[in-house]
Protein backbone atom coordinates (compact mmCIF):
# COMPACT_ATOMS: atom_id res chain seq x y z
CA UNK A 1 0.00 0.00 0.00
CA UNK A 2 1.47 3.14 -1.31
CA UNK A 3 0.35 5.62 1.05
CA UNK A 4 1.59 8.84 0.05
CA UNK A 5 -0.45 7.77 -2.98
CA UNK A 6 -3.44 7.16 -1.19
CA UNK A 7 -3.60 10.08 0.84
CA UNK A 8 -3.35 12.37 -2.44
CA UNK A 9 -6.33 10.85 -3.47
CA UNK A 10 -7.99 11.96 -0.41
CA UNK A 11 -7.98 16.12 -0.45
CA UNK A 12 -9.25 16.44 3.16
CA UNK A 13 -5.87 14.80 4.95
CA UNK A 14 -3.87 17.86 3.14
CA UNK A 15 -6.09 20.32 6.14
CA UNK A 16 -7.54 17.65 8.60
CA UNK A 17 -7.12 14.86 10.43
CA UNK A 18 -9.99 12.77 9.57
CA UNK A 19 -11.08 10.15 11.97
CA UNK A 20 -14.64 9.84 11.47
CA UNK A 21 -14.93 7.61 8.36
CA UNK A 22 -17.97 5.57 10.95
CA UNK A 23 -19.95 9.10 9.69
CA UNK A 24 -19.25 9.07 6.16
CA UNK A 25 -16.26 8.68 4.26
CA UNK A 26 -14.42 11.48 2.50
CA UNK A 27 -14.98 11.78 -0.66
CA UNK A 28 -12.13 11.11 -2.67
CA UNK A 29 -10.83 12.19 -6.32
CA UNK A 30 -11.29 9.03 -8.11
CA UNK A 31 -14.50 8.94 -7.27
CA UNK A 32 -15.40 12.66 -7.65
CA UNK A 33 -13.94 13.00 -10.95
CA UNK A 34 -15.77 9.98 -12.45
CA UNK A 35 -18.59 12.07 -11.01
CA UNK A 36 -17.56 15.21 -12.96
CA UNK A 37 -17.01 12.77 -16.57
CA UNK A 38 -20.70 11.74 -15.75
CA UNK A 39 -22.15 15.45 -15.36
CA UNK A 40 -20.26 16.63 -18.30
CA UNK A 41 -21.91 13.79 -20.22
CA UNK A 42 -25.67 14.99 -19.43
CA UNK A 43 -24.64 18.19 -20.80
CA UNK A 44 -24.07 16.97 -24.03
CA UNK A 45 -25.75 13.64 -24.02
CA UNK A 46 -25.29 13.25 -27.93
CA UNK A 47 -23.10 10.32 -27.71
CA UNK A 48 -24.40 9.77 -24.39
CA UNK A 49 -24.39 5.55 -22.97
CA UNK A 50 -26.81 4.00 -20.40
CA UNK A 51 -25.49 3.38 -17.18
CA UNK A 52 -24.76 -0.65 -16.58
CA UNK A 53 -25.96 -1.47 -13.57
CA UNK A 54 -24.66 -4.99 -13.22
CA UNK A 55 -21.20 -3.00 -13.15
CA UNK A 56 -21.77 -2.33 -9.61
CA UNK A 57 -23.41 -5.89 -9.03
CA UNK A 58 -20.09 -7.30 -9.95
CA UNK A 59 -17.80 -4.93 -7.66
CA UNK A 60 -20.04 -5.60 -4.95
CA UNK A 61 -19.71 -9.36 -5.08
CA UNK A 62 -16.16 -9.13 -5.57
CA UNK A 63 -15.90 -7.26 -2.26
CA UNK A 64 -18.55 -9.17 -0.38
CA UNK A 65 -19.04 -13.24 -1.79
CA UNK A 66 -22.04 -14.65 -3.48
CA UNK A 67 -22.29 -13.62 -7.09
CA UNK A 68 -23.56 -10.60 -9.01
CA UNK A 69 -26.96 -11.58 -9.25
CA UNK A 70 -27.94 -11.60 -5.85
CA UNK A 71 -27.49 -7.85 -5.21
CA UNK A 72 -29.58 -5.44 -5.72
CA UNK A 73 -29.14 -1.76 -6.33
CA UNK A 74 -31.19 0.38 -3.39
CA UNK A 75 -30.49 4.02 -2.02
CA UNK A 76 -29.36 3.35 1.61
CA UNK A 77 -29.63 0.47 4.31
CA UNK A 78 -32.47 1.04 5.80
CA UNK A 79 -34.30 1.50 2.84
CA UNK A 80 -32.65 -2.48 1.82
CA UNK A 81 -33.68 -3.84 5.36
CA UNK A 82 -36.93 -2.02 5.18
CA UNK A 83 -38.10 -3.89 1.94
CA UNK A 84 -36.93 -7.32 3.28
CA UNK A 85 -38.82 -6.35 6.73
CA UNK A 86 -42.04 -6.00 4.68
CA UNK A 87 -41.51 -8.34 2.02
CA UNK A 88 -41.42 -11.54 4.53
CA UNK A 89 -44.44 -13.57 5.02
CA UNK A 90 -45.20 -12.91 8.62
CA UNK A 91 -48.51 -13.59 10.75
CA UNK A 92 -49.50 -13.24 14.10
CA UNK A 93 -47.00 -15.20 16.45
CA UNK A 94 -44.09 -15.08 14.93
CA UNK A 95 -40.85 -13.61 16.26
CA UNK A 96 -38.07 -11.70 15.74
CA UNK A 97 -34.88 -11.63 17.11
CA UNK A 98 -33.04 -8.21 17.20
CA UNK A 99 -29.86 -7.79 20.18
CA UNK A 100 -30.84 -3.83 21.74
CA UNK A 101 -29.86 -0.80 21.00
CA UNK A 102 -29.27 -1.65 17.37
CA UNK A 103 -29.10 1.09 14.88
CA UNK A 104 -32.37 2.49 13.97
CA UNK A 105 -31.99 1.33 10.26
CA UNK A 106 -31.85 -2.12 12.12
CA UNK A 107 -34.71 -1.31 14.04
CA UNK A 108 -37.28 0.58 13.26
CA UNK A 109 -38.42 -1.47 10.19
CA UNK A 110 -38.97 -4.62 12.61
CA UNK A 111 -40.55 -2.58 15.45
CA UNK A 112 -43.14 -1.84 12.94
CA UNK A 113 -44.52 -5.20 12.21
CA UNK A 114 -45.69 -5.23 15.69
CA UNK A 115 -49.32 -3.69 13.68
CA UNK A 116 -49.06 -7.47 12.49
CA UNK A 117 -48.94 -8.88 15.83
CA UNK A 118 -45.46 -10.29 15.35
CA UNK A 119 -43.48 -10.27 18.82
CA UNK A 120 -39.82 -8.06 18.66
CA UNK A 121 -37.80 -10.15 21.11
CA UNK A 122 -34.60 -7.89 22.46
CA UNK A 123 -31.73 -9.75 23.09
CA UNK A 124 -29.55 -8.39 26.02
CA UNK A 125 -25.97 -7.16 25.91
CA UNK A 126 -23.43 -7.35 27.93
CA UNK A 127 -22.10 -4.30 29.77
CA UNK A 128 -19.43 -3.60 27.75
CA UNK A 129 -21.84 -3.29 24.99
CA UNK A 130 -20.84 -6.62 22.98
CA UNK A 131 -23.56 -9.29 22.19
CA UNK A 132 -24.46 -11.94 24.78
CA UNK A 133 -24.99 -15.17 22.73
CA UNK A 134 -26.27 -17.44 25.23
CA UNK A 135 -29.09 -14.96 25.72
CA UNK A 136 -29.82 -14.84 22.02
CA UNK A 137 -29.95 -18.64 21.37
CA UNK A 138 -32.88 -18.64 24.43
CA UNK A 139 -34.46 -16.22 22.44
CA UNK A 140 -34.58 -18.59 19.21
CA UNK A 141 -37.66 -20.78 18.74
CA UNK A 142 -39.21 -22.05 16.03
CA UNK A 143 -41.59 -19.28 15.43
CA UNK A 144 -38.44 -16.84 15.01
CA UNK A 145 -38.82 -15.89 11.28
CA UNK A 146 -35.94 -13.24 11.42
CA UNK A 147 -32.35 -12.90 13.28
CA UNK A 148 -31.24 -9.63 12.68
CA UNK A 149 -27.96 -7.87 13.16
CA UNK A 150 -25.26 -5.60 12.82
CA UNK A 151 -22.07 -6.82 11.49
CA UNK A 152 -20.02 -3.93 13.30
CA UNK A 153 -22.20 -2.28 16.02
CA UNK A 154 -22.26 1.64 15.04
CA UNK A 155 -21.97 2.42 19.24
CA UNK A 156 -19.27 0.71 20.12
CA UNK A 157 -17.53 -1.03 17.06
CA UNK A 158 -18.35 -4.37 18.70
CA UNK A 159 -17.65 -7.11 15.95
CA UNK A 160 -20.08 -10.25 16.40
CA UNK A 161 -19.48 -13.95 15.13
CA UNK A 162 -21.29 -13.72 12.12
CA UNK A 163 -20.93 -17.53 10.94
CA UNK A 164 -21.86 -18.72 14.54
CA UNK A 165 -25.46 -16.46 14.69
CA UNK A 166 -26.07 -17.34 11.03
CA UNK A 167 -25.84 -21.02 12.02
CA UNK A 168 -28.20 -20.08 14.91
CA UNK A 169 -30.74 -18.83 13.09
CA UNK A 170 -30.61 -21.51 10.33
CA UNK A 171 -31.25 -24.50 12.88
CA UNK A 172 -34.44 -23.18 13.68
CA UNK A 173 -35.24 -22.32 10.12
CA UNK A 174 -35.14 -18.17 10.49
CA UNK A 175 -33.22 -15.80 8.13
CA UNK A 176 -30.24 -14.55 9.12
CA UNK A 177 -30.38 -10.37 7.96
CA UNK A 178 -27.32 -8.52 8.41
CA UNK A 179 -26.65 -4.90 8.60
CA UNK A 180 -23.49 -4.41 6.82
CA UNK A 181 -23.34 -0.23 7.18
CA UNK A 182 -20.39 0.12 9.87
CA UNK A 183 -19.00 -2.72 8.20
CA UNK A 184 -18.83 -3.31 4.48
CA UNK A 185 -15.30 -2.27 2.51
CA UNK A 186 -13.75 -2.26 6.32
CA UNK A 187 -14.16 -5.66 7.67
CA UNK A 188 -13.54 -8.69 5.86
CA UNK A 189 -17.10 -10.07 4.83
CA UNK A 190 -18.00 -13.18 3.28
CA UNK A 191 -21.71 -13.76 2.75
CA UNK A 192 -21.69 -17.66 1.87
CA UNK A 193 -19.09 -18.70 4.96
CA UNK A 194 -20.35 -16.59 7.46
CA UNK A 195 -24.15 -17.46 6.56
CA UNK A 196 -26.12 -14.67 5.59
CA UNK A 197 -29.40 -14.64 3.92
CA UNK A 198 -29.80 -10.63 3.69
CA UNK A 199 -26.75 -8.08 3.76
CA UNK A 200 -27.75 -4.43 3.46
CA UNK A 201 -25.43 -1.60 3.31
CA UNK A 202 -24.73 1.76 2.17
CA UNK A 203 -22.29 3.10 0.03
CA UNK A 204 -20.90 6.85 1.85
CA UNK A 205 -19.43 5.12 4.94
CA UNK A 206 -16.36 2.28 4.38
CA UNK A 207 -17.18 1.62 0.97
CA UNK A 208 -15.89 5.15 -0.55
CA UNK A 209 -19.22 5.92 -2.05
CA UNK A 210 -22.24 8.88 -1.81
CA UNK A 211 -25.47 9.79 -0.17
CA UNK A 212 -28.15 8.04 -1.81
CA UNK A 213 -26.48 4.59 -2.66
CA UNK A 214 -26.34 1.39 -1.14
CA UNK A 215 -27.31 -2.40 -1.50
CA UNK A 216 -29.85 -5.54 -0.69
CA UNK A 217 -27.69 -9.14 -0.89
CA UNK A 218 -30.57 -11.73 -1.03
CA UNK A 219 -29.00 -15.27 -1.12
CA UNK A 220 -30.35 -17.67 -3.81
CA UNK A 221 -31.21 -19.71 -0.35
CA UNK A 222 -33.53 -17.42 0.28
CA UNK A 223 -35.28 -15.14 -2.54
CA UNK A 224 -38.35 -17.32 -2.48
CA UNK A 225 -38.68 -16.40 1.06
CA UNK A 226 -39.00 -12.38 0.49
CA UNK A 227 -41.43 -10.84 -1.59
CA UNK A 228 -40.39 -7.57 -3.67
CA UNK A 229 -43.11 -4.39 -1.95
CA UNK A 230 -42.19 -2.01 -4.51
CA UNK A 231 -41.20 -3.87 -8.08
CA UNK A 232 -40.09 -0.78 -10.31
CA UNK A 233 -39.62 -1.07 -14.12
CA UNK A 234 -35.99 -2.82 -13.28
CA UNK A 235 -37.88 -5.92 -11.43
CA UNK A 236 -39.60 -7.78 -13.89
CA UNK A 237 -39.63 -8.82 -17.35
CA UNK A 238 -40.78 -5.18 -20.09
CA UNK A 239 -43.92 -7.16 -20.87
CA UNK A 240 -47.00 -5.04 -20.93
CA UNK A 241 -50.11 -5.81 -18.38
CA UNK A 242 -48.55 -8.52 -16.54
CA UNK A 243 -45.91 -8.71 -13.89
CA UNK A 244 -43.33 -11.14 -14.58
CA UNK A 245 -40.96 -10.77 -11.57
CA UNK A 246 -36.93 -11.28 -12.25
CA UNK A 247 -35.60 -15.00 -10.29
CA UNK A 248 -32.61 -13.15 -8.91
CA UNK A 249 -32.52 -9.86 -6.03
CA UNK A 250 -33.06 -7.53 -9.11
CA UNK A 251 -37.20 -8.24 -7.92
CA UNK A 252 -36.40 -5.87 -5.33
CA UNK A 253 -35.15 -2.97 -6.99
CA UNK A 254 -37.93 -0.34 -6.90
CA UNK A 255 -36.64 1.69 -9.85
CA UNK A 256 -34.71 4.42 -11.31
CA UNK A 257 -31.49 5.08 -8.92
CA UNK A 258 -29.21 8.38 -9.01
CA UNK A 259 -26.98 7.10 -12.22
CA UNK A 260 -24.06 9.74 -11.64
CA UNK A 261 -23.86 8.74 -7.85
CA UNK A 262 -23.42 5.00 -8.78
CA UNK A 263 -20.90 5.83 -11.54
CA UNK A 264 -19.14 7.20 -9.81
CA UNK A 265 -19.20 4.67 -6.80
CA UNK A 266 -17.72 2.36 -9.11
CA UNK A 267 -14.92 4.07 -8.18
CA UNK A 268 -15.04 3.87 -4.94
CA UNK A 269 -15.22 0.17 -4.72
CA UNK A 270 -12.49 -0.48 -7.43
CA UNK A 271 -9.86 1.55 -5.11
CA UNK A 272 -11.21 -0.88 -2.18
CA UNK A 273 -10.26 -3.91 -4.49
CA UNK A 274 -7.11 -2.33 -5.62
CA UNK A 275 -6.06 -2.08 -2.10
CA UNK A 276 -7.62 -5.17 -0.64
CA UNK A 277 -10.39 -5.40 2.50
CA UNK A 278 -8.23 -7.21 4.49
CA UNK A 279 -5.25 -4.45 3.95
CA UNK A 280 -7.88 -2.31 5.09
CA UNK A 281 -8.56 -3.93 8.15
CA UNK A 282 -4.98 -4.62 8.90
CA UNK A 283 -4.62 -0.80 9.16
CA UNK A 284 -7.69 -0.07 10.74
CA UNK A 285 -6.26 -2.27 13.54
CA UNK A 286 -3.07 -1.30 13.85
CA UNK A 287 -4.44 2.57 13.82
CA UNK A 288 -6.90 1.55 16.85
CA UNK A 289 -4.24 -0.16 18.63
CA UNK A 290 -2.03 3.14 18.38
CA UNK A 291 -5.26 4.85 19.73
CA UNK A 292 -5.58 2.35 22.34
CA UNK A 293 -2.51 2.22 23.70
CA UNK A 294 -2.23 6.59 23.89
CA UNK A 295 -6.35 6.65 25.40
CA UNK A 296 -5.06 4.32 28.31
CA UNK A 297 -1.48 6.48 28.88
CA UNK A 298 -4.04 9.75 29.32
CA UNK A 299 -6.83 7.70 31.59
CA UNK A 300 -9.76 7.37 29.26
CA UNK A 301 -11.91 4.56 29.67
CA UNK A 302 -12.52 3.13 26.19
CA UNK A 303 -16.17 1.87 26.31
CA UNK A 304 -16.07 -0.58 23.31
CA UNK A 305 -14.52 -3.26 21.60
CA UNK A 306 -15.45 -6.31 24.51
CA UNK A 307 -15.92 -7.34 27.66
CA UNK A 308 -13.02 -6.04 30.58
CA UNK A 309 -11.80 -9.55 29.99
CA UNK A 310 -11.34 -8.83 25.82
CA UNK A 311 -11.95 -5.63 25.42
CA UNK A 312 -9.53 -3.93 22.95
CA UNK A 313 -7.08 -2.65 25.78
CA UNK A 314 -6.11 -5.93 27.22
CA UNK A 315 -5.71 -7.93 23.94
CA UNK A 316 -3.11 -5.15 23.47
CA UNK A 317 -1.41 -6.03 26.53
CA UNK A 318 -1.89 -9.97 26.19
CA UNK A 319 -1.61 -10.44 22.52
CA UNK A 320 -2.40 -8.01 19.39
CA UNK A 321 -4.14 -11.04 17.67
CA UNK A 322 -6.58 -12.04 20.47
CA UNK A 323 -10.02 -12.03 19.71
CA UNK A 324 -9.18 -10.00 16.68
CA UNK A 325 -12.41 -11.32 15.65
CA UNK A 326 -14.22 -9.17 17.60
CA UNK A 327 -12.66 -5.39 16.37
CA UNK A 328 -13.19 -3.09 14.40
CA UNK A 329 -12.01 0.60 13.05
CA UNK A 330 -14.51 1.94 15.28
CA UNK A 331 -13.41 3.25 18.71
CA UNK A 332 -15.25 4.51 21.81
CA UNK A 333 -14.02 6.93 24.65
CA UNK A 334 -15.13 8.53 27.32
CA UNK A 335 -14.88 11.83 29.72
CA UNK A 336 -15.41 12.33 32.81
CA UNK A 337 -18.95 14.52 31.83
CA UNK A 338 -21.14 15.73 29.58
CA UNK A 339 -19.54 19.29 29.53
CA UNK A 340 -15.78 17.84 29.23
CA UNK A 341 -16.58 15.38 26.17
CA UNK A 342 -18.61 18.81 24.46
CA UNK A 343 -15.30 21.02 25.51
CA UNK A 344 -12.78 18.02 23.82
CA UNK A 345 -15.07 17.67 21.15
CA UNK A 346 -15.18 21.33 20.33
CA UNK A 347 -11.26 21.69 21.10
CA UNK A 348 -11.05 19.12 18.42
CA UNK A 349 -13.03 20.91 15.97
CA UNK A 350 -11.12 23.97 16.16
CA UNK A 351 -7.89 22.40 15.12
CA UNK A 352 -9.84 20.30 12.65
CA UNK A 353 -9.67 17.01 13.92
CA UNK A 354 -12.54 15.20 12.93
CA UNK A 355 -14.52 12.87 15.13
CA UNK A 356 -17.97 12.01 16.29
CA UNK A 357 -19.36 13.21 19.68
CA UNK A 358 -22.24 10.64 21.22
CA UNK A 359 -23.32 12.04 24.51
CA UNK A 360 -20.98 11.48 26.87
CA UNK A 361 -18.31 9.54 23.98
CA UNK A 362 -16.34 10.53 21.41
CA UNK A 363 -16.27 7.92 18.64
CA UNK A 364 -13.01 7.81 16.45
CA UNK A 365 -13.13 5.70 13.16
CA UNK A 366 -9.90 5.83 11.40
CA UNK A 367 -9.33 4.07 7.54
CA UNK A 368 -6.33 3.12 5.56
CA UNK A 369 -5.53 6.61 4.58
CA UNK A 370 -4.66 7.84 8.45
CA UNK A 371 -1.14 7.80 9.49
CA UNK A 372 0.88 7.18 12.82
CA UNK A 373 1.77 10.95 12.78
CA UNK A 374 -2.09 11.76 12.86
CA UNK A 375 -3.06 9.67 15.80
CA UNK A 376 -0.14 10.86 17.68
CA UNK A 377 -1.37 14.69 16.92
CA UNK A 378 -4.83 13.58 17.95
CA UNK A 379 -3.36 12.48 21.25
CA UNK A 380 -1.68 15.13 22.07
CA UNK A 381 -4.30 17.01 21.47
CA UNK A 382 -6.86 15.22 24.11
Amino acid sequence: MNIEHIRSLFPVTNNAIYLNNASQSPLNLRVFDRLQNHLNRELNPVDKKGFNRDSIRVLLSKILGGSPDEYALVTSTGSGIGLVAQGVNLKKGDNIVVPEHEHWNNSFPWVQLKMKGVEIRFARLNEDNSIDLEAMEHLIDHNTRVLAIAAVRFNSGFRPDLATIGRMAHEKGALFVVDAAQAAGMIPIDVEKDQIDVLAGCGFKWLLGMHGTGFLYVSKRAIGMIDPILPGMFAAEHRYDELSLHHDSRKFETGTIAYALFDAWSEGLELILEVGVNNIYEKALANTDMLIDGLSEKGYKIVSGGTDNHLMVVDKIVSTTKNKQERSAILHFTTPSLETTKQLYKKLTKEKVLVTQQAENIRVSPNFFNTKDEISTFLSLI
